[in-house]
């Protein structure tokens, strides 16, 4: 499952209408084109049957450039728009529980916030770990800001890959990185305003 995240472009979009000011699928075809290559479906203003809706229109863009499509949350949607993946919260079904239902091909990954989280994670068969908040974020109210030495006590005892999340930017991206974060999960810094130039900037800062 390592592949999934390349040091070249370890960006992971989570898209957020309220942030884009565009639906989902237009910054899907935006952002993919500019060079995401792995994208999240994340909705909670709307209701489950819009969210299908976009769930499908999105499953045929990142199929149609090879790019993953993750659903947030929604374990039925994800299988009904035949996504690659799901992301779970520490509310959500258990990894054990989800893995019956998703199978061993689709990729399961769960939101965590401490090392304990993390390691459950990994022991249930998670695919990757959610990490964070790094740092304060105005995007989703995830808590206090967890910081990079918390970041690099994770990435010594789990062997799964890393997503950090929360507040990342290309001032701070490489730190993140740096810290043993296999990828970066970005709204705010790639949707607000211009997605291609955002991505590049994003891009340019990591490499």
């Amino acid at each position: 499952m390592n592949a999934l995240f390349k040091k070249s472009n370890p960006l992971y979009l989570l898209t957020d209408q309220a942030v884009s000011g565009r639906s989902h699928t237009q910054v899907a075809r935006k952002a993919i084109s500019s060079g995401i290559r792995i994208i999240q479906l994340r909705e909670k203003r709307i209701s489950k049957r819009e969210i299908f809706r976009e769930a499908l229109k999105m499953r045929e863009i990142t199929s149609q450039q090879n790019a993953t499509f993750i659903v947030n949350d929604y374990i039925d949607i994800a299988l009904a728009a035949d996504a690659d993946g799901v992301h779970l919260g520490q509310n959500d079904m258990p990894v054990t529980e989800a893995r019956k239902l998703m199978g061993k091909k689709r990729i399961i990954g769960i939101s965590t916030h401490n090392l304990r989280q993390a390691l459950l994670a990994e022991n249930e068969g998670a695919d990757y770990i959610g990490f964070g908040p790094i740092f304060a974020t105005s995007t989703k109210d995830a808590g206090r800001p967890r910081g990079i030495r918390a970041l690099e006590k994770i990435r010594k005892q789990v062997n799964i890959p890393i997503v950090a999340i929360g507040g990342i930017s290309s001032d701070n991206i490489r730190q993140v990185l740096n810290a043993g974060a296999d990828s970066v999960a970005v709204a705010s810094a790639i949707l607000s305003g211009d997605i291609k130039g955002n991505i590049n900037q994003l891009l340019h800062a990591i490499n």
